[in-house]
């Protein structure tokens, strides 16, 4: 893998991150920006694992004159998707836990 991929990766990874959130079921509660960056990090270590366990199959398609390994994006995809419900998960966890224990700063009750 060239530095040159790994930049592919990051600008491919936004479409990446989209992709995983309309594929996880549900609503997430997270922004666009997130899930971009989720992509974006989710096609490095993609790119990283497959050079990493040499996973690479001989199906391809081309974008923009570079070439794309269905089994890497496969990997890539993948980890979004876990990375988005992750993230959807651990912002809810904290959103309801912000709403249910806010206390006043004179709310001598507790």
């Amino acid at each position: 893998m060239h530095v040159q991929d790994y930049l592919s990766a990051i600008v491919f990874g936004a479409v990446i991150g989209v992709v995983a959130r309309i594929i996880l079921p549900g609503r997430q509660s997270i922004g666009i920006i997130l899930t971009t960056l989720i992509g974006m990090g989710a096609a490095v270590a993609g790119t990283w694992a497959a050079d990493r366990w040499d996973l690479h199959s001989d199906k391809h398609f081309t974008v923009a004159g570079h070439n794309y390994d269905w089994l890497v994006v496969g990997v890539q995809v993948g980890i979004a998707v876990v990375g988005v419900g992750v993230a959807a998960a651990l912002t809810s966890v904290f959103r309801s836990d912000d709403r249910h224990h806010h206390h006043d700063r004179y709310d001598y009750d507790r």
